[in-house]
């Protein structure tokens, strides 16, 4: 989806990623809990992307769900490929990334996709935290992560 304001600083691409294994009690897309649904990122729809990413009034690129780091070893390796090529085409891009998972509990493949991504957006959705006045976030149990202070 571009241009999008809700998912990140600025005017973004968001790129909703299918499949969700936390299933948060009044999560607002649930639609993207199945891992059937959506398509294949292929060079087609990288191309659609980058064009947005060209624009000087895109700040860069959100991942969200679904949950991009709920995948197996499989896909996070494509996906870190992804990042990296986004990150050496447009390094002027900031990418963040929004998981179900907190960074303390996150694999070492998960983690590999996030040593080219700049914010994380971590934690599950508790519905009975949620609180409409953070920014980028609906629950106060999720955090903000700047990913160039994480031991990566």
């Amino acid at each position: 989806t571009a241009p999008d304001i809700s998912n990140g600083t600025g005017c973004r691409v968001t790129l909703w990623i299918s499949g969700c294994l936390h299933k948060c009690p009044g999560c607002h897309n649930h639609s993207t809990w199945s891992y059937d649904n959506g398509k294949i990122v292929d060079e087609e729809c990288y191309q659609q992307i980058a064009y947005w990413l060209s624009k000087p009034f895109i700040k860069g690129l959100t991942l969200s769900g679904g949950d991009p780091l709920a995948n197996s070893s499989i896909v996070m390796e494509d996906l870190k490929k992804f990042v990296k090529r986004i990150k050496e085409e447009f390094p002027e891009k900031d990418i963040w990334v929004y998981t179900g998972y907190v960074f303390e509990e996150l694999r070492q493949d998960q983690k590999d996709v996030l040593k080219f991504c700049d914010v994380l957006v971590d934690g599950p959705y508790k519905e009975e935290l949620r609180d409409l006045t953070l920014p980028f976030r609906g629950s106060s149990n999720q955090r903000i992560i700047d990913l160039h202070q994480m031991n990566l």
